[in-house]
């Protein structure tokens, strides 16, 4: 990539380099880059320099592809996958490994979901992505920094930042299926020398993609989304800086995305809905404490209440002889604080060779839901409360052996606590259930990085990643499978970060080795009677995946862009004990929603300078929809293009995703919907196109 002149993040400037009032007074603070800044360990880096497989995005390719939800971009993540069975995908697969769905039971995510520093795993609807800076996907255990939600990776989302200069922005768009957007941002100083702040409001709606012939309206699958974000930056002394953040989210969309003959024509007289309230805040310091040691603390508060349910017989309920559907309300509260020591220069132990990093961390959630579930042949209402508390220690130290060569050894230790209860009634029959479960983890870091010069690092880690065990709440599942253990992963990666022709190409390679011990898996068998399953997650395997991720980002000429990324991915049940024997055994198969290929290839061409052309094609390959059964997807490739055309303070951008309409599947179920046992897709978008205007002050 060629070098660019970018305003960095205040805040990221200061986590390596103190900032004083005087600095701050200066003219803006710029910096030329050969690369973003990403936050991808305990200390800010480029994305060149840190020895970790990870794809970041920016606010350029997420305009461009007018991308309302992050679900809309991980296509150009190699070996990252998302699932949805909801009105936009809540889920996420990074090297085959990731939770699908939820319905009752409390789960425990494997690739966890940061917005500003708050943890919105689980709720992935919350993704929204006007103002959001940079996308950032990390692949591989992130267990360290990250805690326990990170056995596969971490998608880490941030939003712009305040300026010292005032800007505005105003963003207005329309498209296909009744899309229309209006967006707003705010930013500059309050304070002269003190305060920066930011805001932003978004509005997104749209009448979905489905057609639902029996209530005959357009909008069963509407999407009404409404994001507020907001920022402050706070200088306190020459030392001591906060920063203050808060989001709301009000997302009031439909969810009408199955039928009995896998079309976009529903017959659901009863169709679902996908709604969100949160509101989340976070407060982050950074204090110089000398010229040895940084102090920074961050605590963070999110509430979210959701709604989530669907027409269950996916008709009027005539033609199978039953009717029904099922409703899952949930009340989320969690916070957390964390505060942490880092050396700076000064600080560095062992004769000046070694930085060092040190901290803890409290974790608690409090999750208290509301099932139904009614096909008329016993009603199942159940009422719960799981709480969850986290309480860690990590540390981390870099040891530059050389000048080239950085040995770094890093290590969590991790108290878990789960209290689970409910009271409601099974099919007809009364239930309840109040249990716990207390443990020890630990995750574990090995790395070597050689910067071989300034344009090549070489690196190569052996991480140790956990993810906490559970509780299986329905009554109908054997006493002794009610509860499961902790999974834990060893990942043995090596990767090459490189830049050659005097930074006009950029590549990543990195191939990974991994091993799953009690590997958590979810299975279900379908109830007698109707749609309804029982669903357990059990310790029922071992697995291997394995793989490589490649990118590559060129500027062949001035004008002439090339971007493109690989993934290739190999995984395996090595083993699988199922505790309930009527249940499906995958051994010997690929894992789900891990498909042996990914590819993005795209091109820009900036033809003047007002006109800039952008295509690319995305796709993957075949995957199983399910660990408890063999349906899978079918491969596809899909074209997305944008034109964007820019003069003075304005720019318009037209843009077309799945350019040649193809129908491609996000989630897929294989039962007996009273036609026999068959497989039921859930498409993703059709051919959309629409047209962006941006106004910049």
């Amino acid at each position: 990539m060629k070098p660019i002149t970018k305003r960095l993040s205040l805040i990221g400037f200061l986590l390596t380099n103190p900032l004083s009032n005087a600095a701050f007074a200066a003219d803006a603070l710029k910096l030329s880059l050969d690369d973003v800044i990403v936050s991808a360990d305990f200390r800010a880096s480029k994305a060149a320099e840190t020895p970790v497989s990870l794809t970041e995005i920016d606010q350029e390719t997420i305009e461009a592809r007018g991308a309302q939800h992050l679900e809309e971009l991980l296509n150009l993540a190699p070996n990252v996958n998302a699932s949805s069975g909801a009105s936009r995908s809540r889920f996420f697969q990074i090297r085959g490994m990731g939770i699908r769905s939820q319905y009752n039971s409390p789960i425990n995510p494997s690739v966890g979901l940061i917005i500003d520093g708050i943890d919105f795993s689980r709720i992935g609807g919350a993704a929204t992505l006007f103002d959001i800076d940079s996308v950032e996907v990390l692949r591989g255990p992130q267990g360290t920094k990250f805690g326990p939600n990170a056995i596969a990776g971490v998608i880490n989302m941030r939003s712009a930042e305040p300026t010292k200069e005032l800007e505005m922005r105003v963003q207005t768009g329309l498209g296909e299926y009744n899309t229309r957007n209006f967006g707003a941002v705010v930013s500059g100083t309050i304070v002269e020398n003190q305060l920066l702040g930011r805001a932003s409001l978004y509005s997104h709606q749209s009448d979905g993609y489905m057609r639902n012939s029996t209530l005959n309206r357009d909008d069963t699958q509407q999407q009404d989304e409404l994001t507020f974000r907001s920022k402050f930056k706070l200088f306190a002394t020459e030392d001591l800086t906060f920063d203050f953040t808060f989001m709301h989210l009000d997302i009031n969309n439909g969810y009408d995305a199955f039928t009995l003959n896998n079309s976009r024509n529903s017959k659901a007289d009863e169709p679902g809905v996908d709604n969100q309230n949160t509101n989340a805040f976070g407060v982050k310091a950074n204090w110089q404490l000398s010229d040895a040691v940084i102090v920074q603390s961050e605590m963070t508060y999110l509430n979210s209440a959701s709604m989530y349910s669907f027409d269950g017989d996916w008709s009027q309920g005539l033609t199978l002889g039953w009717r029904g559907g099922e409703k899952y309300k949930r009340d989320r509260d969690n916070y957390s604080f964390e505060v942490r020591a880092l050396s700076d220069n000064a600080g560095r132990i062992f004769n000046g060779s070694t930085d060092w990093v040190i901290g803890a961390y409290h974790f608690n959630q409090d999750e208290k839901f509301n099932s139904f579930v009614d096909y008329g042949y016993g009603l199942t209402q159940v009422d719960g409360d799981y709480t969850t508390k986290n309480t860690a220690v990590f540390g981390q130290l870099d040891s530059h052996l050389t000048d080239k060569l950085t040995f770094v050894t890093g290590g969590r230790i991790e108290y878990f606590e789960a209290q689970y209860k409910d009271a409601g009634i099974v099919r007809a029959a009364a239930s309840s259930l109040k249990t716990s479960v207390n443990e020890v983890l630990y995750g574990a870091k090995l790395g070597l990085n050689y910067q071989a010069n300034k344009d090549q690092l070489i690196y190569t880690s052996l991480t140790r990643g956990y993810k906490p065990g559970g509780i299986n709440d329905d009554n109908r599942i054997a006493a002794n499978a009610r509860e499961f253990n902790t999974e834990f992963m060893w990942n043995l990666e090596t990767g090459l970060k490189s830049a050659w022709l005097d930074g006009r190409l950029m590549t990543n390679l990195a191939a990974f080795y991994a091993k799953r011990k009690d590997a958590q898996t979810k299975s279900s068998t379908q109830a007698a009677g109707g749609p309804s399953f029982i669903e357990f997650t059990a310790n029922a395997a071992e697995a291997t995946h394995m793989g490589i991720e490649a990118s590559l980002d060129w500027f062949l000429t001035d004008q002439f862009r090339v971007i493109g990324s690989l993934g290739l991915l190999d995984t395996k049940f090595d083993d699988y004990t199922n505790p309930d024997p009527n249940a499906f055994s995958p051994k010997g198969r690929d894992v789900a929603n891990a498909p042996s290929y990914q590819f993005n290839l795209g091109t820009e061409w900036f033809a003047t300078p007002q006109w800039t052309f952008r295509a690319n094609v995305e796709g993957k390959d075949a995957f199983y929809f399910s660990d408890s059964h063999d349906f899978k997807s079918t491969a596809y490739a899909l074209v997305n293009t944008s034109i964007d055309y820019t003069v003075k303070h304005w720019k318009t951008t037209f843009w077309v995703r799945n350019l040649f309409d193809k129908d491609y599947a996000t989630r897929g179920f294989y039962f007996d919907q009273g036609f026999g046992t068959q497989g039921y897709q859930q498409f993703g978008d059709p051919r959309v196109g629409g047209v962006t205007v941006t106004y910049d002050y």
